[in-house]
Formats: structure tokens, sequence, C-alpha cells
């Protein structure tokens, strides 16, 4: 409940954030600043509500769930400020060398791909709760 709550008040700062910089700067173009409100709300506060349902219901979590976890966290945290670093320059209107640009998109990546290994690994250990459970009510 208190990485929900965290997520959605990052969110919420996000989307502040994204409309009153922008705002500021006078930019109407696309920035991927319009993403970081999205992603801490439905990966960040949407992911972590449904989980407390499913571990309330199931019992999954142990301390390998909880190492899942932890890179769930640091993979939705370093998209996410990759997308910030990134919107900041659109707005900006900061041009990047290719060695930057692709140094962003890369830390992106990565983040991306911990945040899926990490999704994956939660999945599979609710899916041997809900396994579990439905052996021991047969």
């Amino acid at each position: 409940m208190n990485a929900a709550l965290l997520y959605a008040i990052l969110a919420m700062t996000g989307g502040v954030f994204y409309r009153e910089f922008t705002k500021a700067l006078g930019y109407t173009g696309t920035t991927t600043l319009a993403f970081v409100h999205v992603h801490w709300f439905m990966l960040g506060m949407a992911f972590f509500l449904i989980l407390l349902l499913v571990e309330k219901t199931y019992r999954f979590s142990d301390a390998w769930t909880a190492k899942a976890l932890v890179g769930y966290h640091i993979g939705l945290n370093l998209t996410v400020v990759m997308l910030v670093v990134r919107g900041v320059l659109q707005a900006l209107g900061t041009p990047l060398a290719s060695g930057a640009d692709a140094a962003i998109s890369g830390i992106a990546g990565l983040g991306h791909l911990v945040l899926g290994v990490s999704l994956v690994l939660v999945l599979v250990r609710i899916r041997r709760a809900v396994i579990a459970d439905r052996r021991a009510q047969s």
C-alpha cells in the first residue's frame, strides 16, 4: 500500500511538472514528459494496488518476491528518470549528440528490461500461489 501511495504522489507530481514546465517555456510540442504521469500511475500505483489484492487472496510474497519487486522499483524509476531527462531536453530544445541520444535510449531500455523481467518473475510467483491454492482446495 505504501508503494501505491508513493507512486500516486509521484505520478501527480510528474503530471504537474510536465504541465507547468512546458507552460513556463511556452512549449507546445510533444515531449516524453507526458508519459511520466501515466507510467507512475499505471506501472506504479495501479500495479501495487492490484498486487495488494492478489497478496491478500493468495499470500504469494516471500523473500524471493521481495527481490523481484526491488528490481521492479529500480526498472520503473530508471525508465521514468530517463523519460524526464529526455523530456526536459526536448522542451528546452537542447540538441543532442548521437552518443548522448543513444545513451539516454540505452539507459531507458535497461530500465524497461529490468522492469519487464521483474514483472515476469512476480507473475510466475503469483501463478505458483494460484496453482497451489487450487490444489489445496481440490
